[in-house]
């Protein structure tokens, strides 16, 4: 099998599909890797290092996508590499397809064989490949609240943890998944006063069992969300729906009764945002914006700041799978694995997650129909 990586470029996206040690191993069991010159750089991987692994260096991700059966990325295809893709060629990457029609329509008119990060899932529910970057969102959204609270990047310039006589400040997170138990970590770890809710009672027992009372835990109804939010000086989004886009949780009316100087970072803006205010993307470069005297934080790829820790884990979670499309042939690895068929979101023209297909109004196939097509 032959696997390319292109670079990524996305705004300040420094993370890479596979390390030198990814290309290694499937080297070893015998396929060809073709790797964009400096696609590692970003996480500190140099070109030397995946040449030594046994990868072949191409100068432009036009050459990657040529020659690749598999393509192996991080981020979704931004516009300028939807025509790179071609029919039958398999995308193995995060997707977010859910807000986002016009790489949609991309993949289904160019008949490619979408695999998408975050909705490969495992029988108990849980997302293998989507937990890595969650934990670092979720730890990393805590870090950058604390640090937007600051008076000179805009906040109300409080300590998040306060001081001796001074309060912390109250951190409130809207979902208790993988985001929201990681960012509850790191805040309770900086000595501030959180709250957590979500509409699952039996997560919501597991939180109060972990954080042995450090947390208080609430049901999430609008009531209770829009009491917490008000009170709020970290408001965090960690809302997640498999696949589809995320609910708004958090009305713009509820935004109004905040603090002046007061944080929001949605964490669920890849997936369309669950706070009513948050209304675009920003990138790395313009994190924030103002509104109702709020600040607001939505990058949709925070991992990217730290790109080294990301790669590493993303891969961790990501190469068996990967070695596993490569070793059967990626039609019959998807027929095999009912986790990994899951993440199937487009084949032979055909959306094949429901919950993608709802999100955007569109009908939506069998993903076993749809692989029958390419057999």
């Amino acid at each position: 099998m032959r696997i390319g990586v292109p670079k990524e470029i996305k705004n300040n996206e420094n993370r890479v599909g596979l390390t030198p040690g990814g290309v290694s191993v499937l080297v070893k069991h015998g396929h060809e890797v073709y790797v964009e010159i400096s696609a590692g750089v970003g996480s500190g991987f140099t070109d030397e290092e995946y040449t030594a692994a046994g990868a072949r260096l191409l100068e432009k991700n036009s050459r990657v996508y040529e020659n690749a059966d598999i393509i192996v990325k991080v981020k979704e295809p931004l516009e300028v590499e939807y025509d790179l893709l071609r029919p039958g060629q398999a995308l193995y990457t995060y997707l977010h397809l859910a807000p986002n029609r016009p790489l949609t329509e991309a993949l289904l008119r160019n008949k490619v064989t979408g695999i998408a990060y975050e909705t490969v899932e495992l029988s108990n529910g849980s997302l293998p490949l989507l937990a890595p970057m969650s934990e670092v969102a979720g730890r990393m959204s805590v870090q950058i609240g604390a640090n937007l609270l600051q008076k000179y990047n805009g906040g109300m310039g409080v300590l998040l943890g306060g001081v001796s006589g001074v309060q912390p400040c109250e951190v409130v997170i809207i979902g208790g998944g993988v985001v929201g138990t990681n960012a509850a970590r790191i805040a309770v770890g900086m000595g501030a006063k959180v709250t957590i809710l979500d509409i699952n009672l039996a997560r919501l027992r597991y939180l109060d069992d972990i954080f042995a009372g450090r947390v208080q835990t609430l049901i999430c109804n609008s009531y209770q969300v829009a009491e917490m939010v008000r009170r709020a000086d970290l408001l965090i989004g960690a809302v997640l729906v498999t696949g589809a886009s995320a609910p708004i949780i958090v009305t713009e009316e509820m935004v109004e009764t905040m603090k002046k100087g007061s944080v929001i970072v949605d964490v669920a803006i890849d997936q369309g945002g669950s706070i009513e205010t948050v209304d675009h993307v920003t990138t790395h470069d313009h994190p924030t914006y103002e509104k109702h005297g709020v600040v607001h934080y939505s990058v949709a790829n925070m991992p990217g700041a730290v790109p080294r820790t990301s790669t590493l884990a993303l891969e961790a979670a990501t190469l068996p799978y990967l070695v596993e499309l490569a070793d059967k042939g990626v039609i019959k690895a998807l027929l095999g694995n009912p986790a990994l068929r899951k993440g199937l979101n487009t084949c032979s023209g055909n959306l094949t997650c429901q919950s993608v297909a709802d999100s955007l109004g569109l009908s939506w196939e069998d993903a076993i129909k749809a692989l029958e097509h390419l057999s």
